[in-house]
């Protein structure tokens, strides 16, 4: 039983963690963000990097044309699966080829706002990419360490629960 309950606390302690590191996102100047996009995670690239107003304003541009150039949100791709998952049998195919068109919008996406976070990172002077990729590693490191942490609690749940079985 302790053993669960290390497990448990563990994994909390992960959990906790990991929700406290996405929670600390600043604006590229240092204030706390409160827009979508930052909520987001599509400025924390740029967090703690001193920008002048000039790139502040060239990156807010850039940003504008790429929602601009962005699709609406797929409505109906998601009304599509709410019916597929509320159904009375389960269909895993078609639930498969749901997701996975899902995905595919997503994979879009993200590669639209890779492109325009590309253009952003070299509007930057070459200091100002070697504070950013410090960061960059920084972010990585507490990542890799949350990683680590949950591991350790899913090794110590499973453990602890093929222990339990065998009692």
């Amino acid at each position: 039983m302790r053993k669960v309950i290390a497990a448990v606390m563990a994994s909390t302690l992960a959990l906790s963690a990991y929700s406290q590191a996405a929670e600390v996102v600043t604006s590229v100047n240092g204030q706390p963000n409160v827009g979508s996009a930052q909520r987001n995670g599509q400025n924390q690239m740029f967090d703690g990097i001193s920008l002048t107003e000039h790139q502040r304003q060239q990156m807010r541009d850039l940003m504008q044309r790429a929602r601009h150039d962005q699709p609406p949100v797929n409505v109906s791709e998601q009304e599509i699966m709410h019916r597929l998952i509320t159904a009375n049998h389960f269909d895993e195919t078609a639930v498969r080829a749901q997701a996975e068109k899902m995905a595919q919008e997503q994979v879009a996406r993200q590669v639209e706002m890779a492109k325009v976070r590309n253009q952003m990172y070299h509007l930057l002077t070459p200091e100002q990419q070697a504070v950013l990729n410090s960061k960059h590693q920084q972010r990585m490191d507490q990542l890799r360490e949350i990683a680590r942490m949950q591991q350790n609690a899913a090794m110590a749940l499973s453990s602890s629960s093929s222990t339990l079985s065998h009692q």
